[in-house]
């Protein structure tokens, strides 16, 4: 009962719950810090695993086996498993090579690395997590992909220092906030027998702080990239109304290089700021991926 809370506003809906019901495929992204994609290719095939390339994402593989992890590519850094949409937060951020960057809830490390190699491994990139036994699984992810332009800090982002760099702030911060994590149904089918109203509101709450001090510590004319992996407004269209009411920022529109549809403006009767339909939604049926929403943000002056 909890996806048909959503049937008003996602197209083909009986598409979408069968997509849900679907197992989702292995898919892993090349770490360019230590490989190029042909030398990866070159290594799956002499393995004998068996791939097919993401048509929008040249980095990322989709591979036969379920088990990625036992391949020597795997094993020296050269691959990265990672869930096919979740790539898409960090090329929205567009991270440039010499930034100062922020992953603000970067545990256990998918798309902290993923920026690194968008930066190539130079600038500095501060990846932030609350869950310290986390963060030895984001150590260790770094450690395999030799990330060396990384500081791992632990705390609640919602606290994080307004002077980062004596006065100088991020260039662009990545929010992929913690969730009530529908969109995962896929691969963790039981998601939805753990869900609940008060869970959504909660984390909620923590999602709004988060972004909040997001922008923040973001300098004027900065990126912020908001995403989750669920299909809750509450936790998507509706923190970012918050958020633009408290904050000096805007929703900037995007490009998606896969199928997606816009945030929606009303929920139960609550009218969000326009601009949140710049907001994309990925649904499971699109493109035979998780499920997932990101928001592009400028700090203003």
């Amino acid at each position: 009962m909890v996806l048909e809370r959503y049937e008003s506003f996602i197209d083909d809906f009986d598409a979408f719950r069968a997509a849900c019901e679907r197992s989702l495929p292995s898919v892993v992204r090349v770490n360019t810090i230590k490989t190029t994609v042909e030398r990866a290719r070159a290594a799956l095939e002499a393995g004998g695993y068996a791939y097919e390339p993401c048509e929008w994402h040249p980095k990322l593989l989709r591979l036969e086996t379920d088990s990625p992890g036992t391949s020597w590519p795997y094993f020296h850094g050269w691959l990265y498993g990672q869930e096919e949409v979740s790539a898409l937060p960090a090329l929205v951020l567009d991270p440039s090579p010499g930034e100062r960057i922020f992953d603000v809830c970067a545990a256990p490390g998918s798309k902290t690395t993923q920026l690194a190699a968008m930066m190539n491994d130079t600038g500095i990139c501060v990846a932030n997590d609350a869950n310290l036994g986390r963060i030895s699984a984001l150590r260790s992810n770094a450690e395999r992909c030799g990330v060396s332009n990384l500081a791992i800090t632990h705390g609640d982002a919602r606290h994080a220092s307004l002077k980062p760099f004596d006065g100088e702030l991020f260039d662009r911060t990545l929010v992929d906030v913690p969730c009530s994590c529908e969109g995962t149904v896929r691969k963790n089918p039981t998601v939805l027998e753990e869900w609940s109203r008060e869970q959504i509101k909660g984390v909620a709450g923590v999602q709004r702080g988060i972004l909040k001090r997001a922008i923040q510590v973001t300098r004027p004319g900065g990126t912020v990239v908001y995403s989750t992996c669920t299909f809750a407004p509450e936790e998507n269209e509706a923190v970012l109304d918050h958020v633009l009411a408290a904050e000096d920022c805007r929703i900037r529109s995007f490009d998606a290089p896969l199928e997606t549809r816009p945030g929606v403006t009303e929920w139960n009767g609550e009218q969000f700021d326009p601009s949140v339909q710049h907001a994309k939604r990925i649904y499971p049926h699109l493109n035979d991926t998780g499920g997932f929403f990101c928001a592009k943000l400028e700090v203003e002056a």
